[in-house]
């Protein structure tokens, strides 16, 4: 289990591959589409790869691309649909990011690097911590900006109505869009900082 918990650290997909990073700037402003775009991310990776690694030995070289992103493309609908069904709200905030699950660099490169030449059930494993990674980063990044951009997590009232008082006023420069690229940056910075400390 332990090679597997790389993305949750030394080998996080977005700070250490930069893969996904378009959606952590699009869908990080509140806590709530955050985490639910990276469930959907986990689900979606998990279980394409696990569909790849079963039919690996099938596919002909040349289409493998082609098989790829169908299979991931048919799982994509299926997590809209269900987020369309049952979180409603959420899907309309996720707009069209949930169908641009199909172009993440972090789902096809794990279906490449890992997924075609291992077997299911850990290709399963290994989308699912892939998945979780990049959720870490979009969660951590998701609390600073609302938290400091509205005062608010989960859109539930944190900062106090005392402190707006006494001239407390939220950081509208953390909902816009470059504030997640700055974030990210900064964790970037603080990994890295980390690993040359432990060197």
């Amino acid at each position: 289990m332990k090679k597997y918990l790389g993305p949750l650290s030394k080998d996080n997909p977005i700070l250490v591959q930069l893969l996904g990073i378009c959606s952590a700037l699009a869908v990080t402003a509140q806590l709530k589409p955050a985490v639910v775009m990276a469930l959907s991310v986990t689900v979606v990776c998990a279980f394409s790869n696990f569909v790849i690694s079963l039919i690996r030995n099938t596919i002909p070289p040349r289409i493998r691309i082609i098989v790829q992103l169908l299979i991931v493309s048919f799982l994509v609908i299926i997590v809209d649909q269900f987020l369309q069904a049952f979180v409603y709200d959420i899907s309309k905030m996720l707009s069209v990011f949930v169908g641009l699950i199909i172009t993440n660099c972090i789902i096809m490169g794990r279906l490449e690097a890992f997924a075609l030449s291992h077997a299911p059930v850990p290709s399963f494993f290994d989308g699912i911590f892939n998945g979780l990674g990049y959720g870490l980063v979009l969660t951590v990044v998701a609390i600073c900006r609302e938290l400091l951009g509205s005062g608010t997590l989960w859109n539930y009232p944190i900062i106090p109505a005392s402190f707006y008082e006494h001239g407390y006023m939220n950081n509208g420069l953390m909902i816009l869009p470059p504030m997640a690229l700055i974030l990210v940056g900064v964790l970037i910075w603080m990994r890295n900082s980390k690993l040359k400390q432990v060197k």
